[in-house]
Formats: C-alpha cells, structure tokens, sequence
C-alpha cells in the first residue's frame, strides 16, 4: 500500500476526531518498520490529542491490516518547522518564510529560501531576496515552513 493509499484510508477517522492529517510517513517492512502521523488543529496539539488518534489508528489498522510486517506507530504534531504539502498547507502560510527543495535544478539552484508569494493548484510563487520563482508544485522535493 502506498502513503497516498494509507492516507486516504487514515485520513477519515483522523478528520473524524477534529484533526487533519498533516502529512504522513510510512517506512514499512522488515522488524523495524515506522509508520508516522502528523496531526493538527487550530488551537494546537496536545500529548492527549496524539494519545487519540493514536489509539483510534490503531484499531482502525487492526481491523483493516493493510500493512505487512511490524511496525511502530507515532502520532505528533507537524511542529514549526512543518512540512507543506497539500495546497491548503501553502495558502495557509502564504506570507510565511519557507525552505524549497526541488527535484532538479531550477534557474541553477534546487534550494530556495524565501517569502511564499502565493500557491495554486500547479504552483507556488516564492519571494527570494526580491526576486519571485515560480515552482511546479508537481516538482518540489520537499517544501518546510523556515520558523
């Protein structure tokens, strides 16, 4: 099963107790597999809300089973220095600081550190000292608020 399928399949009960699923890593197979959850909420997460959504994962991945082998499972919350990835993630922090990383060098650099312009569903718009680069969404190797 693929992160994108486990999200989906996660996605309804983490929604379903009042959170979002920020982002989602899954390092499974073998006796040392991780799968990790990112919550979040407007007014902030706490150790109980991660208890929570732990537990109700949990049994969730109990009766479905989609993962072979062990695993650990961590619930916490995406920190200040949080990823974006879903399009509501960079509208959310437009104005913000953000860190960029490409796939491939674009205008001769891969990394890009600056002010979030602007995002759609294709691109997000990054203000590098006065300079604006717009990136492809669709090519961004990772993208991470810069607190």
């Amino acid at each position: 099963m693929t992160s994108d399928e486990l999200a989906k399949l996660l996605e309804p009960t983490v929604e379903g107790l009042g959170y979002e699923l920020s982002d989602l890593q899954a390092k499974i197979g073998g006796q040392n597999g991780l799968l990790r959850l990112f919550i979040d909420k407007a007014d902030g997460v706490s150790l109980e809300d991660c208890e929570k959504v732990s537990l109700a994962v949990s049994a969730l991945l109990d009766v479905e089973d989609p993962l072979p082998g062990q695993y650990n499972l961590e619930v916490s919350s995406p920190g200040a220095d949080r990823t974006l990835t879903k399009l509501a993630h960079f509208e959310r922090f437009t104005g913000e600081t953000v860190k960029v990383q490409m796939r491939f060098p674009i205008e001769g650099r891969r990394r890009f550190r600056g002010k979030l312009v602007s995002a759609d569903e294709e691109n997000i718009v990054v203000e590098v000292d006065g300079d604006s680069h717009t990136l492809a969404r669709a090519t961004i190797e990772t993208a991470r608020l810069a607190p």
